[in-house]
């Protein structure tokens, strides 16, 4: 599926993605810039988080909470991974364990690691406020 998208339309575009699938592993394909952890903050909100800051691409993974102190998703930013193990090392399979929303930019950077079930979301630009994403 395809969706052509206005940067001023991203809250809208957020909660479809959300609602079309049962999966809670999205996977954010594209390059540096065309807007992965600005879907994902946006994301961040429509389920509730807290704090939708920054993209963790210094410490690897940021973890979100309900305002009640409930864990709701971890995003994972992988660009400065040099190897699958660094992720492993991570404890990356224990993060798939837990019932979280999961959001990872950079997958394919852990191509072997990524468990089954992901929703993977190719964002492509089109000009400089809009954007394609492929799913």
């Amino acid at each position: 599926m395809n969706i052509i998208y206005n940067k001023k339309d991203i809250f809208d575009i957020a909660a479809a993605v959300l609602t079309k699938t049962t999966k809670k592993v999205f996977c954010f394909y594209g390059e540096m810039g065309v807007g992965k952890t600005t879907l994902i903050k946006v994301m961040l909100q429509h389920i509730g988080a807290v704090d939708c800051g920054n993209s963790p691409t210094f410490g690897i993974v940021n973890e979100y909470h309900d305002d009640s102190g409930e864990l709701l998703a971890y995003h994972f930013d992988f660009y400065r991974l040099s190897s699958e193990e660094e992720a492993y090392d991570l404890g990356l399979d224990d993060y798939f364990e837990k019932d979280a929303y999961i959001f990872i930019e950079w997958p394919e950077k852990i191509p072997n690691l990524l468990p089954e079930g992901i929703l993977p979301l190719k964002l492509l630009f089109i000009d400089e406020t809009t954007r394609r994403i492929e799913y």
